[in-house]
């Protein structure tokens, strides 16, 4: 009895003893199989990998320009290479892209030049919505012309506005109706806004044009966001909606600004549709409104670390190269965005300490140079040499830091405009002269070298096309030996590990 009862108890635990050890081999089976998929998946992701090493290095230097004998340098044995991260998201086309243009006719004459600087026949793709019709030069090189639809049914009570900012808030649906195929962005903007293409490309390529974005920026103007909203893209600087946002406001929005009759402006009733649609602005820096009076060159001058991607109120403010027209300037800026788009108006930084100068670097538009050491800190915050949008405001009105204009008049700066701009072939790299712009300074004290005996600035640069794929940073600048006292030869170039602005 006693052996019969511990048969049973044998039976069990062996019975036992198999089922845990299936239990084992199938959860180490089951692990297994999970952790193929998650490196098959690892392996197969688009997401972000590192990227061929950018290889920065510094050639001799021999000949710049035909009128400008180049420094003698060599740094031929000085190379150094960074591997940097790229993100794998398929980069936007040019093709992919749909402008939206607001125009009237009553301006369309002078407003049109401004559209043939940036646009591109047979490679752009958009249309100007016009509120008449008018006078058509099918050789002009310009956006299909489209009349705006009728909008004589919405109400608009706001006394201070015009109606017409009803049918340029349809803009960009009346352009989805058309039916162009493969659109994934619609970006609209004014008659007077110019487009740096490339650099709205490099913006949305950011972003995953299947998902809903809004993409804009603020104004200028701290008064300007308090009366409509710091949540607004405003439509001057211009903006961008995904192609699958577009499709949401256009089945909604023709009763959204029926119920918002007493708005100003087309961009705050885009923006108020968006708040119905629950779509909050993603704020991009390079998109300008330009909310401001007088010259530019304090901004310009130091632009935020981030692609220009538009500028708008041309005929508001000055021309940003004084003698000439503002289309004009705005056509010689162009040359520079030609040969390095991502770069255009981007600041450098160094200092000249055997003649005791500060110098900034706005790429492609100016350059200048201060006497004494001016830190960089205070070199990166815009010179208000511009007024703000209400004349009764003073400077504390601004959406952003500025700093006043020098007072101690040696400090002055001398200015340096660009004249011309080449690519050289042989030696991979632009050449951009930067001429002196002639105006009286106050007497200085100062025992110290003076710019005035400057004529010219030679900047050396090469393209940098993939500028934004890295983390944002500004360019170094660094002086150059010359064998001309009028000339000024600078390099700029991405800066070394370990490289910084010293005072």
């Amino acid at each position: 009895m006693n052996h019969s009862s511990h048969r049973p108890l044998n039976t069990g635990f062996t019975s036992l003893h198999t089922s845990i050890t299936w239990l084992v081999f199938v959860m180490l089976l089951l692990y297994s199989l999970y952790s193929t998929k998650l490196v098959l998946n690892k392996g197969g992701s688009p997401a972000c990998s590192l990227s061929s090493p950018v290889v920065y290095a510094k050639e001799s230097l021999e000949k710049v320009a035909e009128n400008h004998p180049s420094p003698q340098i060599n740094c031929s044995d000085s190379s150094e290479v960074i591997s940097l991260p790229s993100c794998g998201r398929d980069e936007i086309q040019l093709k992919d892209v749909v402008f939206c243009i607001a125009a009237s006719a009553s301006l369309w004459v002078q407003r049109k030049e401004y559209i043939k600087l940036w646009w591109r026949p047979g490679e752009t793709r958009g249309v100007v919505w016009l509120d008449e019709k008018v006078r058509i030069n099918r050789n002009e090189g310009l956006p299909d012309i489209r009349i705006s639809g009728d909008t004589s049914k919405y109400q608009y009570t706001n006394r201070q506005g015009k109606r017409s900012a009803l049918r340029i808030s349809r803009v960009v649906s009346e352009t989805l109706r058309l039916g162009m195929k493969d659109v994934k962005w619609f970006v609209m903007g004014d008659d007077d806004t110019v487009f740096m293409v490339e650099n709205v490309l490099r913006v949305l390529s950011k972003y995953d044009h299947n998902q809903y974005y809004y993409i804009g920026s603020s104004s200028e103007s701290h008064i300007q966001n308090i009366f409509f909203s710091y949540a607004m893209a405003y439509g001057g600087g211009g903006f961008a909606i995904s192609y699958p946002l577009a499709k949401e406001l256009e089945k909604m929005q023709d009763r959204c600004i029926q119920r918002y009759p007493g708005l100003y402006g087309s961009d705050d009733r885009i923006q108020a549709c968006m708040a119905e649609l629950g779509v909050p602005l993603t704020k991009e820096a390079g998109f300008h409104q330009y909310d401001v009076y007088g010259n530019l060159l304090g901004l310009l001058g130091a632009h935020p670390v981030t692609p220009l991607v538009s500028l708008h109120h041309l005929d508001v403010v000055d021309p940003i190269f004084p003698g000439r027209t503002r289309v004009e300037g705005i056509k010689l800026l162009f040359e520079s965005v030609k040969q390095d788009s991502a770069s255009i108006i981007q600041q450098s930084i160094c200092y000249n300490k055997r003649s005791n100068w500060s110098i900034s670097v706005s790429w492609g538009y100016v350059v200048q140079i201060f006497r004494g050491i001016i830190s960089p800190r205070e070199l990166e915050t815009p010179t208000r040499t511009f007024l703000n949008w209400y004349k009764r405001a003073d400077y504390t009105a601004y959406a952003f830091n500025t700093r006043p204009v020098a007072r101690q008049p040696c400090q002055k700066p001398f200015l340096f405009y660009l004249s011309s701009v080449k690519y050289d072939e042989n030696r991979t790299q632009i050449i951009g002269v930067y001429s002196r712009y002639k105006e009286s300074h106050p007497y200085c004290r100062w025992r110290s070298d003076s710019p005035e005996k400057l004529e010219s600035v030679v900047i050396l640069k090469r393209p940098d096309s993939g500028r934004w794929k890295r983390s944002p940073r500004r360019d170094c600048c660094r002086v150059l030996p010359s064998r001309k006292n009028s000339v000024l030869y600078l390099w700029v170039d991405n800066c070394r590990q370990g490289e910084i602005i010293e005072l």
